[in-house]
Parts: C-alpha cells; sequence; structure tokens
C-alpha cells in the first residue's frame, strides 16, 4: 500500500474504534504510535523511532502552550460557580423575572445556560447541572419533559460557542489566530443562537400552551422579593462575567490573565454567598485537574495522530480532492461545512479541530475567505455534534442524571428543531459575515 492509503487506513480504523467505545484520547495516541512507526521505521532503528520523540515534543508543546494556559483557569472558575450554589440561585431569579412569558421556566433555563456558558464554557458541566436543576424543577410544574430535555440539551452547547469558549482556545492555538479577535467574533452570533432558541421556545409555549404551564398567581412572590433575588443573584454574575470578557475585549488581560480574574472573582462570589467550603474548594479543584488532563491528553493524541496522518500524505489526499472539484468560495465553505457536521456524528470536537481543521486553514486564502468568519462558521457548526444522533453527546450527559424520566429517543426527538435552528443561523451569518467580523473589526482594528 501507498503512504497515502495507509493514511486513509490509519483514519478508519479510528473511526471505527471510537464507534466500538475506545477511549478517544488514548486511541488517538495508540493509532498515532503504531502508525507513526510504520511511518518513520528506519532498518537498523528497531527503537530508535522518530515517533517517539514526536510525542514527546507534543506532549511539551501542550503543556508550555501559553494559550492554553488559560484553559484550567475558565475551568475551575466554572466549577467554584457550579458547587457554589450561584446557578441555583441565578436560575430561579430569572424564573421569577420571565414568568409572564410563554415558557418561563424554559426561557430561564436557556437564559442561566448563555450565562453559565460564559462563566465556565463546559458542556458537559451545564447540561449535567441543568439536568439536576432545571429538568425537575419543570417537571413539577407540568412542563412536556422532551421539550425540557431539548431545552437543557440545545442551551447546554452555547459554551462551545460563547466566550470564554474553550473550543476557541484551541482553535487559537491550532490556526495561529488572535484568541481576543476569535473571543469577540463568537459573541454576536453566541448570542444570537441563544436568542433564536428563546424564540422558539417562547412560540412554541405560545401555540400549545399544555407543555408548558404558566406558574400560578399564588406561585409567584411579590415584585420586591423578585427584585431582591435578581440583585443578589444575577447582577453579581453579570458584573463578573462583563469584567472577564471587558478586559479581552478591551486589549487590558490576555485570555490566561482574565481567567485568573475570573477564578479569582468566582471565589469572592462563593465567599460573599457564604457557600465557600473547604470540600467544595477540594472538588472544585480536583475536577478542574482531572479535565484539564483529560484535554491535554486528547490535544496529545490528537496532535500526535494529526502529524503522523500528514506524514503519511492523509492532509494532501483531502486537499486535492477539494481543490481538485474547481469550487467557488461559497460552495467551499458548503461543502467544508458539511464535512464536519459529518464529521460530528463519531467525532468530538477535539478531534475535528486538531485532526481536520489544519486540512482545510491553507485552502482560505486560495478561495479568499476570512480566516475568523470561517472559525465562527465552525464553531456553529460544532454544535451540531453535541445534538446530532446517533452520537449526540448532549442527550448522552443529560439521560445520565435524569435516568429514566424519560427516553433517549425522545431526547433526539426535541433536539432536532434546534440543530435546525443552527443551521439557520448559519445560513444567516454567511449571508451577513458582519454578525461575525463586526466586533473584531471595531475593537482591534480590520485584520490584514
Amino acid at each position: 500500500m501507498t503512504d497515502p492509503q495507509v493514511a486513509i487506513l490509519m483514519l478508519s480504523l479510528f473511526i471505527f474504534l471510537v464507534l466500538l467505545g475506545f477511549p478517544i484520547a488514548f486511541t488517538l495516541i495508540a493509532r498515532g504510535v503504531g502508525f507513526g512507526y510504520y511511518a518513520y521505521f528506519e532498518e537498523g532503528n528497531l527503537f530508535l523511532n522518530k515517533i517517539f520523540y514526536l510525542l514527546n515534543q507534543n506532549t511539551y508543546s501542550v503543556m508550555e502552550n501559553d494559550v492554553l494556559v488559560a484553559i484550567p483557569l475558565f475551568l475551575f472558575m466554572g466549577y467554584v460557580v457550579e458547587r457554589a450554589n450561584i446557578v441555583n440561585r441565578l436560575f430561579f431569579s430569572l424564573q421569577l423575572a420571565t414568568r409572564h412569558l410563554p415558557g418561563s421556566m424554559a426561557v430561564a433555563a436557556l437564559a442561566t445556560c448563555a450565562i453559565f456558558a460564559t462563566a465556565s464554557g463546559i458542556i458537559g458541566a451545564v447540561v449535567t447541572l441543568m439536568g439536576l436543576l432545571a429538568f425537575p424543577a419543570m417537571v413539577k410544574a407540568n412542563y412536556n419533559r422532551g421539550f425540557a430535555a431539548g431545552v437543557i440539551c440545545a442551551g447546554g452547547t452555547l459554551g462551545i460557542l460563547i466566550p470564554p469558549s474553550i473550543m476557541l482556545i484551541v482553535y487559537a492555538a491550532i490556526a495561529e489566530l488572535s484568541p481576543l479577535r476569535l473571543y469577540a467574533a463568537a459573541i454576536i452570533p453566541g448570542f444570537l443562537l441563544a436568542g433564536f432558541y428563546m424564540i422558539y421556545v417562547i412560540g412554541y409555549a405560545y401555540f400549545k400552551p399544555s407543555i408548558a404551564p404558566k406558574p400560578t398567581e399564588e406561585e409567584v412572590p411579590e415584585t420586591k422579593e423578585i427584585i431582591i433575588q435578581l440583585l443578589t443573584s444575577f447582577v453579581p454574575l453579570a458584573l463578573l462575567i462583563f469584567t472577564v470578557l471587558g478586559s479581552i475585549l478591551l486589549g487590558l488581560a490576555t485570555p490566561a490573565e482574565a481567567a485568573a480574574i475570573g477564578a479569582t472573582g468566582g471565589l469572592f462570589l462563593a465567599f460573599c454567598y457564604k457557600s465557600l467550603t473547604f470540600e467544595g474548594l477540594k472538588q472544585s479543584v480536583f475536577l478542574t485537574a482531572k479535565t484539564t488532563a483529560m484535554v491535554c491528553w486528547l490535544f496529545v493524541g490528537s496532535w500526535t495522530f494529526a502529524s503522523v496522518f500528514s506524514y503519511l500524505g492523509g492532509h494532501e489526499i483531502v486537499e486535492h480532492w477539494i481543490l481538485g472539484f474547481n469550487l467557488e468560495p461559497w460552495q467551499f465553505l458548503v461543502l467544508v461545512q458539511l464535512l464536519i457536521f459529518l464529521l460530528g456524528w463519531p467525532l468530538e470536537w477535539t478531534e475535528i479541530l486538531i485532526i481536520f481543521v489544519p486540512i482545510f486553514l491553507p485552502m482560505l486564502d486560495t478561495f479568499g475567505v476570512n480566516p475568523y468568519f470561517f472559525a465562527m462558521l465552525v464553531a456553529l457548526n460544532l454544535q451540531t455534534s453535541f445534538l446530532t444522533p446517533p452520537m449526540a453527546m448532549a442527550a448522552y450527559y443529560l439521560k445520565g442524571v435524569v435516568g429514566d424520566q424519560i427516553d433517549l429517543v425522545e431526547i433526539f426527538k426535541n433536539i432536532a428543531p434546534y440543530l435546525i435552528i443552527v443551521i439557520f443561523t448559519m445560513v444567516l451569518m454567511y449571508n451577513f459575515p458582519g454578525i461575525a467580523l463586526f466586533l473584531p473589526d471595531y475593537f482591534f482594528g480590520v485584520a490584514k
């Protein structure tokens, strides 16, 4: 077999093993080292193969990457906010504030997801926490279970797009783009998508009120109490988020420095709420270390796999295949986004970003595509990987915490409308690129 054929075999075998349920990080490392040994094999050097040097270098590169330093700090910020019951307060106050809207609890859940996303960027944590917090509350209020499940799954995926998204930090490291500009580019698309979710929820609940009954007057406290709840729960967290994102957008801090501010602010909020306990702090540190280690090994595995795949000629095959169609720029974007959408079924966003996105990045200049605009299309598209069966991870996260209260097929069914909304937002942004490019150009000038 030729080397490109080996590259395709390598990729096919990896996808097959992932579908069988093997751990992704270690599968990547095993395939990368195994096929890398073949790729770099030299007669007479049975044990001195370059793949081991490459694996070692990739490990140190991940650990020393300045951009990736922000990941554990943002993770710690999110876990502190979660463990301090700040999200519980936020959801309850927003639920009261939106009481007059159709589907008020669903709207509150989406708003809480969007705000919590800006405080952590952890998709699994958002879906899990809201599954424990909002789902039982909506079921108790006689909300349709499928409707409630769809809201939580869709809202939970907003963390991949809304800053401080962990995904955008990784993308910046891979594509060698400014994380500041990426964060600025993601703000409008992220909150626009959240707004579309809310419009759909309100409209659906308005025309079919049986799925989301309104609260009775006896269940709603006085306006004074509602205002107090908002001032004590929503405002402090909003100020923290504004400080973190504002310091980034104004150029006052790097993402890592802003993440440090956010982590300190999260600890301060927990202290003010009298919910900062040694046990909670210990759990936050443990979960941060655990998640960071998992993410780091995913990067090491993905980069090793991608390096070997490229060395064998896999990237060139895909690039020549795409360029051979003589596509127009819009056709190129549609084809790439379709490929990423399909890859999202068996793979997670880390593998898609690190293995496949580098294939498309060199072609952006050929087709005259703005790299930051392309990044936002990819970010929106990657949300579909969490919402598209059979590997819709958001559905599995929720199923894991609600158990037998709802069938997995029912969750898949109620996710579908939000999947359509994501695709609609991508089409809208393609026709109006300013949605993604206005803020980075405004704050940092037009990219050259």
